[in-house]
């Protein structure tokens, strides 16, 4: 899959993908990206339309002939925390920023386990103009970076069994302190965002969670990058109308972010403040 000259026209270029699916019965996104000189968020985007055109079908990390059996390929393995933390770091620390923008003095919030989540911690913990606030997190390392900020922060940790790859707590118990409370809003992390298939996760335990915060919220945030965008996960967490706002960064294709504002989510794009 080298072509000499990658095809400049995206016609030209999905046909070929469309073309290499059949070929392969499974191409990867990163072999599309390199293989046409494209970024993996056009291959992605590229891969959505072929899709929609019933071409091929989605899978995680690429794309399968349209009558492929759901159980192949199979997903790949979920990265842990510390992995997930060293991707896309410019972006998530933009997103952080914009989605710690909409808590005001005062507020309760949800704040979901996730690398992007712990980035509005820290854009939180940057705001000497927030008081008040009570932090509801199911992770422990979200709650470490927020624990300097006692007492002007009151942070809550949920309780719950303990995994290790996410440092995230779940069930069982998980829900024993959600279940007691009603807050103003919740912030959700997620590894894709999907028109048709909605938020979803890379495993059940925490999608499970996921769901239970979106139930005890007034206002609900996703915060996906734009990587996320168009994936599909195991764990279904909750169809987009479901979310109030989607917090993503300027690499998000504009097809998916009219795709999600047409399914009627406020798409806030975080980008780096202008230099005077």
């Amino acid at each position: 899959m080298d072509p000499e000259r990658p095809p400049r026209d995206a016609s030209r270029r999905r046909t070929l993908a469309a073309d290499l699916v059949l070929e392969r019965g499974f191409v990867r996104v990163i072999e599309l990206s390199e293989s046409f000189g494209v970024t993996p968020v056009t291959a992605r985007a590229d891969l959505d339309v072929l899709e929609r055109e019933g071409r091929v079908r989605r899978v995680h990390g690429g794309a399968v002939p349209p009558g492929a059996g759901p159980d192949e390929p199979r997903p790949e393995r979920e990265p842990t925390f510390e992995e997930a933390l060293e991707a896309s770091v410019v972006p998530k620390r933009l997103i952080g920023r914009r989605a710690a923008a909409l808590i005001r003095s005062g507020q309760s919030v949800i704040l979901d386990v996730g690398t992007t989540t712990l980035q509005v911690a820290k854009a939180l913990r940057a705001r000497p103009d927030l008081d008040d606030l009570t932090i509801f997190t199911n992770g422990l390392s979200i709650a470490l970076e927020l624990e300097p900020e006692i007492p002007r922060f009151t942070v809550v940790v949920t309780g719950g069994t303990l995994r290790p790859r996410q440092h995230s707590l779940v069930h069982p118990l998980a829900g024993s302190v959600l279940d007691e409370v009603h807050v103003d809003l919740a912030i959700i992390g997620c590894n894709g965002v999907d028109v048709r298939n909605g938020v979803t996760n890379a495993n059940l335990p925490e999608a499970s969670v996921k769901s239970l915060m979106l139930r005890r919220a007034q206002r609900a945030v996703v915060v996906a990058d734009a990587s996320k965008l168009g994936e599909v996960h195991l764990g279904r967490v909750a169809p987009v109308d479901a979310f109030d706002t989607l917090v993503t960064d300027a690499a998000a294709p504009g097809v998916l972010i009219g795709e999600l504002r047409d399914a009627g989510l406020d798409v806030l794009v975080a980008r780096e403040p202008e230099r005077s």
